[in-house]
Parts: structure tokens; C-alpha cells; sequence
């Protein structure tokens, strides 16, 4: 039962972790293991954090626009 919600919450949860992982180049399941920590030592507050980038990531498409087409500022 463990196992299943576990991999519930690796797969179809909003994948802020993942996505921080991916680009930290660090295992998913220790930044899952600091987020926790951190919510329970300043007492719950890294979870508007959370959902802030939870709501960036699944969006992401519409902030695109937004975006420069150029790669590095020189570029021009």
C-alpha cells in the first residue's frame, strides 16, 4: 500500500522535485526528504513555495511567450 502511493506521488504529483532534480543533477527522493524537513522547521511555509512552482510548471506553456528566442545575450 506504501509502495503504491509512493510511486502515486513520484509519477502524477506535480513534479517540482522532479523537476528540480533534473535540473540540480540530485536524486529526487533527497530533495523530497529536505522539502519535508524544511515544511516542518519554518512551520509549513515552503508549501506556498511549492505550489507557486507546481502552478509555474504546469502553465509553463503559457509563460513561453514571455520568453527571449535568443540563447545568450550575445546573440543579436
Amino acid at each position: 500500500m506504501i509502495e503504491k502511493i509512493q510511486n502515486w506521488f513520484e509519477n502524477k504529483a506535480f513534479g517540482v522535485c522532479d523537476w528540480w532534480g533534473k535540473k540540480l543533477g540530485i536524486n529526487t527522493t533527497k530533495i523530497r526528504l529536505y522539502f519535508i524537513y524544511l515544511s516542518f522547521f519554518t512551520i509549513g511555509s515552503p508549501i506556498i513555495i511549492y505550489f507557486i512552482m507546481a502552478f509555474i510548471l504546469e502553465n509553463k506553456y503559457y509563460f513561453k511567450p514571455f520568453q527571449s528566442k535568443r540563447k545568450s545575450v550575445w546573440d543579436l
